[in-house]
């Protein structure tokens, strides 16, 4: 553990530290300690923030985007191309401590690095690509364009389960076009973000470039309420739960700035009678047990065809029991811990809640130990208050649909939250159908495919109580831009637009 660490020059923080504008330090008096979910060895300490410290990287952050916006977005590119190959340098050490500090397995937070090697790549090819539009005027001699412009300073808020991707998928792309970031991470998961910030600090050093263009602030919710607030901080992208996401996006709006939500997923997959059963459970299993159910885009409910409804249940429960849970640094764990013991007694909690409402527990559901748990299986009705609601761990609700695809559709949308969404069948009406304007209405919706494990390239989000907000591939970086049009004369009159007649001796 403390040659991880060592690796990423944690172990010799102090207060004073401002190498990439790090606002935390290590190892120090009253200072916040940081536990492993795996066996709750003490990791290190941070120190949070002081309102001050904040003011201190905001005015850095400012100074740094003077420079960053100028350089042309090509260059920005290379930088982040540089990132890249740094990234890929410490890709096993990284995805080690992502591992240590989260509990993810393994090769999730191996996976979770590479993610962060995949955004540099789409963000260096992105830099060539920041299209506008031409336009044909109704004017003679006239020309009209649209262009994007930077935005300034992006406020980032990540969540936990994903201590370092959602942070890449916003500041890549936010750097190559021209923005400059400041990053509040989880309080739950800061070592990761300080490991990031002294990788990305030692690429802006090698290049002679503002330490403020990344910028990272350690704190607790205060933090993000300075931010959230912050009128010089035009947009912020927080990812965390529904309940702070209104907060933020209320705070935001109040101050007419942008914001990108990602929030709360109730994710469903839907079994039509003729789903390719092997690859529908396998891929159900790992969506509802990956990061120990810690995913924005988990399986949560899996809507079953009467006529398969019993086989399905079989396998699962047959399934489930020999799942190996464990230390998640070891290469036979499929199933780490949780993130503190608070998600294992909200994990509990649900658990009693939906037995109340009539749901009946068929596997699981037990704490070994620590943060350990057996992920459950529930049989369920789909309109029961804790199936409504998104509980961040394995916990699997099996409802029982009948009649046509478009029973199991309602029963899908029959949430508030719109994440992710999936059909296994080889009935191509049917997946048509779950694809069409009256189909799923999440954001991402799979064909045999699951719910969880998104690629970069393709704009992830989804709607209603998820917030709607889109980041990573596709026209994500839109976001990060505002957009100017402009109309150019280039003849000796003066028309106006509507055919409108003003005329005026000058």
């Amino acid at each position: 553990m403390q040659e991880i660490l060592a690796k990423f020059d944690l172990t010799k923080l102090n207060p004073a530290t401002s190498t990439g504008q790090v606002k935390g330090a290590l190892n120090n008096t009253g200072a916040h300690t940081v536990h492993s979910p795996i066996d709750d060895a003490v990791l290190g300490q941070v120190e949070y923030a002081t309102p001050a410290q904040y003011e201190e990287v905001i005015k850095k952050a400012q100074a740094a985007f003077l420079v960053w916006r100028k350089m042309p977005a090509p260059a920005r590119g290379e930088i982040v191309r540089k990132i890249g190959e740094k990234l890929r340098f410490y890709k096993e050490d990284l995805g080690k401590l992502v591992t240590l500090e989260m509990g993810k397995i393994l090769q999730e937070g191996l996976g979770e690095v590479q993610e962060m090697i995949d955004i540099c790549d789409f963000a260096v090819g992105l830099s060539r690509q920041l299209y506008g539009l031409t336009m044909v005027s109704e004017r003679a001699d006239h020309a009209m364009r649209e262009q994007y412009h930077p935005l300034g300073t992006v406020g980032i808020i990540s969540a936990f389960n994903f201590p370092v991707a959602v942070w890449a998928w916003n500041a890549m792309l936010a750097a190559v076009c021209g923005d400059v970031c400041i990053w509040k991470p989880s309080e739950k998961t800061p070592l990761t973000a300080l490991a990031c910030q002294h990788i990305v600090a030692e690429v802006l050093r090698e290049n002679n470039l503002p330490e403020g263009i990344f910028n990272l602030v350690i704190g607790d919710a205060k933090i993000g309420e300075l931010m959230t607030n912050d009128e010089r901080v035009p947009l912020i992208s927080a990812t965390g739960s529904t309940r702070m996401g209104r907060i933020v996006g209320q705070k935001v709006a109040a101050r007419f700035g942008k914001a990108i939500l990602e929030l709360g997923g109730n994710n469903a997959v839907i079994l039509t009678a003729e789903a390719d059963l092997q690859m529908a459970l396998r891929s159900t299993v790992f969506g509802a047990v990956g990061t120990c159910g810690q995913r924005c885009t988990t399986t949560r409910r899996l809507i079953i065809y009467e006529s398969i409804y019993e086989t399905v249940k079989a396998k699962l429960c047959a399934v489930y029991p020999k799942l190996p849970i464990g230390n998640p640094l070891e290469n036979t764990t499929l199933v780490g811990p949780l993130i503190d013991k608070q998600a294992v007694e909200m994990f509990q909690k649900t658990l009693a809640e939906v037995q109340r409402e009539g749901g009946k527990l068929l596997v699981g559901g037990e704490v070994l130990s620590g943060c350990y748990v057996t992920p459950a299986i529930v049989e369920a009705e789909n309109h029961f208050h804790c199936v409504q609601e998104e509980t961040f761990a394995p916990i699997l609700y099996l409802i029982r649909y009948s009649g046509e695809v478009e029973n199991a559709i309602e029963l899908q949308n029959g949430v508030r939250q719109g994440l992710s969404s999936s059909i296994f069948t080889l009935n191509m009406r049917d997946a048509e159908r779950f694809l069409s304007y009256s189909g799923s209405d999440c954001g991402i919706a799979n064909v045999n495919i699951g719910t969880s494990g998104a690629e970069i390239g393709g704009a992830f989000g989804g709607e209603k109580e998820t917030g709607g907000g889109r980041e990573s591939g596709s026209d994500a970086w839109k976001a990060y831009m505002r957009r100017q049009t402009n109309t150019v004369n280039y003849s000796t009159q003066l028309p106006l637009a509507q055919g409108i007649k003003f005329d005026v001796e000058i």
